[in-house]
């Protein structure tokens, strides 16, 4: 599926994962350059709604671990793993199972939804919402009403998204609002650097949700930015949870 090679700088890998409906190309936008800028390359998989999104993501998490295992370098080379909304959601709870002794050197945490059973959190009422819209009326009818209400560059970058998702995207937003996210317990012992990131006009991920992310997290700082400043720049997102991991490790 993806292939792990040493970084120029040799030590740090970053698998990060998409959102619930978008894809690998948003977050290569987002997290490419930051990350080539502190020497990680990037893997970015793409959800597979076929096989189930969640059961994708982990097995390339679980991938990289693997190959990054069984590299016979002098150096050590080191995982972050992360993501976006849901993404950030598998990421952490994977690295939470994967205990101390995993070469797991950070965690990159953007928007993340809800903490523990997503109950009636926006981001899970949004994807139910949304998957509803699809079977109902069909894609075409949804793109038009997201045009009608979400900002120009977020209703391009996700019609392109959901396009891409296929026959798959009802269930896939329907798997994104039934998978709890990491609880306040998992939190507080995840002892690793984490950037954690709120987009503070974004009322699908309240900004009240990350701040309790960074608090819960042993070792965490949060960044804020807004929306409109990641529509004109991807990697605004990118660069915000790798400060916060940077700021994160120090501590």
């Amino acid at each position: 599926m993806h292939s792990v090679t040493p970084t120029p700088s040799g030590d740090l890998v970053a698998v990060v994962l998409p959102g619930s409906g978008s894809d690998a190309l948003f977050v290569r936008s987002a997290f490419d350059a930051p990350l080539a800028a502190v020497g990680a390359q990037l893997i970015a998989p793409d959800p597979d709604p076929g096989r189930g999104v969640v059961a994708g993501y982990r097995s390339a998490l679980d991938e990289a671990l693997r190959t990054v295992r069984s590299m016979t370098s002098d150096t050590r080379i080191r995982l972050l793993v992360g993501g976006v909304s849901l993404g950030a959601h598998v990421a952490a709870g994977w690295a939470a199972r994967q205990g101390p002794a995993a070469p797991v050197a950070g965690l990159l945490l953007a928007l993340p939804g809800w903490t523990g059973a997503p109950a009636d959190a926006p981001a899970a009422r949004s994807a139910l919402v949304t998957a509803h819209q699809v079977r109902a009326s069909g894609l075409d009818a949804t793109l038009t009403a997201l045009r009608a209400s979400a900002p120009r560059w977020l209703a391009t970058e996700l019609a392109r998204s959901w396009t891409a998702h296929g026959d798959g995207l009802a269930d896939a937003f329907d798997e994104a609002a039934a998978t709890p996210a990491p609880g306040a317990g998992v939190l507080r012992g995840l002892p690793v650097p984490a950037g954690v990131v709120a987009c503070v006009d974004d009322p699908v991920h309240p900004v009240a949700v990350a701040r309790r992310w960074a608090e819960l997290l042993p070792r965490a700082r949060l960044v804020e930015t807004r929306l409109d400043a990641v529509g004109a720049d991807p990697a605004t997102l990118g660069r915000a949870a790798v400060l916060g991991w940077l700021h994160a490790s120090t501590r």
